[in-house]
């Protein structure tokens, strides 16, 4: 399991208008647990806004295997359906760390009484899907560089893996930009962070009609 690193321990900034982490620091962690955690299993000791991004950074990571598995033509019919099992609750895990990014920052908007008018509009992405999006693409990154440093490969993939590798950087860079924007705007509060509630309703068995349909013969 890895710590909570010194650098990113998500201490409230003197300023008090000042985002809890740079995007810089959070892209760091994300890059190093992506890393380590090809070598151990996924997990980490961190707790605030820190802990809640490698909680879904970790729902990532075990998503992006499991579908990886569930593309393999030597995979048989019941791992697969056991496979589409997992990514179906490690998505839900994942949609539901997402809220939780948000809500802490609520929370500490709230500790801090910024306050954006209720006239300001919202932006179109939380912070937490935002740093939803820098995570998978830390993942795309790892694996494209093993694509870079494969033996086997020919020197026309490795051409196209370093392409592609060249806009996956670029686009790191456009993210961390964006996402230090965004909560820069929020925590002045010239911008609303509304909670996009995702309402995932497949694993609900309550509104899923294969579930509750399924509860109802067995019950009778």
């Amino acid at each position: 399991m890895t710590s909570c690193s010194s650098q990113c321990a998500s201490l409230r900034p003197a300023d008090p208008s000042s985002p809890p982490l740079p995007a810089s620091e959070i892209d760091s962690l994300l890059e190093r647990l992506v890393a380590e955690w090809h070598v151990v299993d996924p997990g980490h000791a961190a707790t605030e806004l820190e802990g809640r991004v490698c909680d879904l950074h970790k729902f990532n990571f075990q998503l992006w295997h499991e579908e990886d598995i569930a593309r393999s033509p030597e995979v048989t019919d019941a791992r697969i359906a056991e496979v589409k099992r997992n990514i179906d609750r490690f998505n839900q895990a994942r949609n539901d760390a997402i809220e939780k990014v948000d809500d802490w920052l609520v929370t500490e908007l709230a500790a801090r009484a910024i306050q954006a008018a209720a006239s300001t509009p919202a932006a179109t992405e939380t912070p937490g899907s935002a740093i939803d999006r820098l995570s998978i693409l830390e993942l795309r990154r790892f694996h494209m560089r093993e694509q870079l440093d494969r033996a086997d490969a020919t020197q026309e993939h490795r051409e196209k893996a370093a392409a592609r590798m060249a806009v996956l950087d670029a686009q790191r860079g456009h993210l961390i930009e964006a996402i230090d924007r965004l909560l820069t705007e929020i925590f002045l509060g010239q911008r609303p962070l509304r909670v996009f509630r995702m309402m995932k309703m497949y694993n609900d068995p309550t509104m899923n009609p294969y579930l509750y349909k399924a509860q109802s013969r067995s019950a009778a």
